[in-house]
């Protein structure tokens, strides 16, 4: 399932709340907004999938308390760290946690968030999911699936009218360099900062077809069902994954 949706920080199925909400136009922090991933939130959205017998996607704005040493005092105190978090709640109760790794800088999430340095690659009922989120879009080498770690490539985004080209382009560029089914979903109207969004939520195959999306500029759903089987004939018929180049990321995230 793909969702938009306007104002809402999740979707039923995928959804996204993203740090333009979390900072004003003057670049600061609304720090009031961020949870840690114990609080009611998350603890709303395990309930809901549970009850709703589905797996939620999204991300939130997450903080988490991480001792810092002082130069006063040798005992250490607990700082805040804010994350542009991703999660992934199954039905049977399990969570998982993707903190985004390249940080919009252009949007001030440099000056206030803590770039993510671990991908995650989720197991679910026979599928590999990889969950990115928004600016990763634009990073090939991050999103790159070495020896079809994933099936399935899922980013949940505020990417505004401005820039609705390049989410287009990349989103099926991605499906078919890894060889996987994407989904990616954003919102629509406008936010607090008065940047406009579209939406632009689709589905793709891993040979770039168009399996859903959801119309413009309007609030809906819109399913597709992925076949594995199908995904892992191709990659047996056309093994092109077999001759990608190799490759190591050496350097931490520059976003930083």
């Amino acid at each position: 399932m793909v969702s938009a949706n306007r104002n809402a920080p999740f979707a039923p199925g995928e959804g996204e709340a993203g740090s333009y909400l979390a900072v004003d136009a003057r670049g600061t922090l609304r720090r009031g907004l961020a949870e840690p991933v114990t609080d009611k939130t998350i603890a709303t959205l395990r309930q809901w999938a549970a009850e709703c017998q589905i797996a939620l996607a999204g991300s939130y704005i997450s903080c988490d308390e991480i001792p810092v040493a002082s130069e006063d005092n040798e005992l250490s105190y607990k700082h805040p760290a804010y994350y542009n978090r991703a999660f992934f709640l199954t039905p049977e109760g399990e969570s998982y946690f993707y903190d985004k790794r390249h940080l919009f800088r252009m949007g001030h999430e440099t000056e206030h968030f803590t770039a993510g340095s671990q991908r995650a690659v989720i197991s679910y009922r026979g599928w590999n999911i990889l969950l990115l989120v928004c600016y990763d879009l634009r990073f090939p080498v991050w999103s790159r699936n070495v020896d079809n770690e994933y099936d399935l490539l899922i980013y949940v985004a505020n990417w505004p009218v401005s820039r609705r080209k390049v989410w287009d382009i990349l989103l099926q560029a991605r499906a078919l360099e890894n060889i996987c089914y994407v989904c990616g979903v954003n919102r629509i109207g406008i936010d607090n900062n008065q940047i406009p969004y579209n939406g632009g939520s689709v589905i793709y195959s891993h040979k770039g077809e168009l399996l859903a999306h959801v119309p413009d500029n309007r609030e809906g759903t819109a399913t597709a069902a992925l076949e594995l089987t199908a995904l892992q004939t191709f990659r047996k018929k056309f093994p092109a994954w077999k001759d990608a180049d190799s490759f190591t990321i050496v350097s931490d995230n520059n976003s930083q």
